[in-house]
């Protein structure tokens, strides 16, 4: 049985927001508002922010509001600006860095889910500003971190991240989740 539908909309006012490592995110449209069809993310990070290597099972798509990225997906990289769009189909091991002070950027998924690693990893906040540096992650458990991306259908690469170099492959005290932050023993 399918569930109804009914026409949604939110602001990035209004929408619930969480910090997470040094990110901003405000989710526009979760699996609940849209039947699991889709979810939407406003994400606003600063200079070296992003997720290493990953994939995850939804198609993931990314518009630049403002700013400036180096987007690593599949074998090709890509430098983004304002304006610029990329489709990741699922299960394609991609990663991205900004480059810009700040950068804005729209993230959905199809179908949703990718959206819990965020809404149940992060920080609520009601403010629309970058954390604090160095906020403590909400979750330190590594058992617990890695059940949520499974639930959530996104998988860590244990490759070199061509977008940070200066990581080490292998070593596990530069383990860390989809987010930049250390993952705990």
């Amino acid at each position: 049985m399918s569930m109804r539908m009914y026409p949604y909309g939110n602001t990035i006012d209004e929408a619930p927001a969480f910090w997470q490592a040094d990110t901003l995110w405000v989710l526009l449209a979760s699996a609940e508002q849209t039947g699991g069809r889709y979810s939407l993310l406003w994400e606003h990070g600063p200079q070296g922010s992003g997720p290493g290597p990953h994939t995850h099972e939804q198609d993931e798509e990314i518009y630049v509001l403002d700013g400036n990225l180096t987007v690593r997906a599949g074998d090709r990289l890509h430098v983004a600006s304002a304006g610029w769009f990329l489709f990741i189909p699922r299960g394609t091991v991609h990663s991205f860095r900004v480059d810009s002070q700040t950068a804005s950027i729209l993230i959905s998924y199809t179908p949703a889910g990718f959206e819990r690693v965020i809404s149940e990893m992060g920080v609520p906040t009601k403010v629309r500003t970058l954390p604090p540096m160095g906020l403590p992650p909400t979750v330190t458990d590594s058992r617990q971190i890695f059940k949520v991306l499974a639930q959530a259908g996104a998988h860590w690469v244990d490759e070199p991240d061509a977008l940070r170099p200066e990581l080490e492959w292998g070593d596990p005290s530069q383990a860390r989740d989809l987010q930049g932050r250390p993952l705990s023993p």
